[in-house]
């Protein structure tokens, strides 16, 4: 279980749910309402956090650590968050991230994909599974 990845979450800048796939289970299955309630909190507190640093402008909330879990964040220079919720242990979460970000990118170069809206690519889904097998 070192490098198990649970689940993927990409939320847009205005703190919306565009894609969430889970990958193995270990952490309790949630209902569609529900994943989008803790992107937009994960967005929120992000938010918040990103102004509270005392040493000036900080990045947010990109690391949460629990006893089972651990959720690591990247966000791009557009706001389009990735969190990736990963066993503690795993040993490159920042690495699966730029690869999953990398496959975002060639989303966005299709025509028929609205920048911020659901993404709904089979290409997409195929390139994310590799990335976090």
């Amino acid at each position: 279980m070192s490098n198990t990845v649970f689940s993927l979450w990409t939320i847009n800048k205005a703190g919306g749910l565009i894609y969430q796939k889970t990958f193995n289970d270990g952490l309790a299955s949630l209902t569609s309402n529900e994943y989008l309630v803790l992107a937009g909190t994960y967005h929120g507190i992000h938010a918040i956090t990103s102004r509270i640093s005392p040493t000036g402008h900080s990045s947010g909330v990109e690391v949460v650590e629990a006893e089972h879990f651990k959720m690591h964040c990247l966000q791009t220079p557009t706001g389009t968050k990735f969190v990736l919720i990963s066993s503690p242990s795993h040993a490159s979460p920042e690495s699966v991230l730029r690869k999953i970000y990398e496959a975002y990118a060639d989303v966005l170069k299709d025509p028929f994909y609205t920048a911020e809206m659901p993404i709904r690519s089979a290409a997409f889904d195929a390139r994310v599974a590799r990335c976090v097998a």
